[in-house]
């Protein structure tokens, strides 16, 4: 057998029923290594030209993330699991991937659910678990 400590789990959420799916996975391996979860969500904004008004982030969004957060911290709190909170606006795959190396945080695995809310878009893009899976240095358990 393999032992291995999990010291932190990065759980990437967007209030989906698959992003809540991981987070429960992602609980079940926290309670079994004793170990904290990180709720990441990351708000899509494009950036902007030089010739346009700095980018900002909606209210309405931000108050959305603060909902999809506090969410996952009362089931997290509920289960006995210490869970912190991350915001962050940009690219979602690029952002989850610099929070998931960053050597401050240590992450040990990441925890997400095979598919977001936004199915369509999945289509023309790339989702982001695939962007995910292809980039991340550290391992990945994809919960459908």
């Amino acid at each position: 057998m393999v032992d291995k400590k999990i010291s932190k789990i990065l759980v990437p959420l967007d209030g989906s029923k698959n992003s809540i799916r991981a987070l429960e996975m992602a609980m079940s391996i926290a309670k079994q290594f004793e170990t904290t979860i990180i709720g990441a969500y990351s708000m899509n904004v494009q950036p902007r030209s030089e010739f346009q008004t700095t980018s900002t982030v909606s209210n309405e969004l931000k108050n959305e993330a603060k909902k999809i957060l506090d969410n996952a911290k009362k089931i997290a709190t509920q289960n006995n699991i210490d869970f912190k909170e991350k915001m962050m606006a940009g690219n979602i795959g690029y952002n989850l991937i610099k929070l998931a190396h960053d050597k401050k945080e240590n992450f040990s695995l990441i925890v997400m659910g095979s598919r977001g809310r936004s199915v369509v878009k999945e289509l023309f893009l790339g989702s982001v678990s695939n962007y995910v899976i292809h980039t991340s240095k550290i391992p990945v358990l994809i919960v459908k």
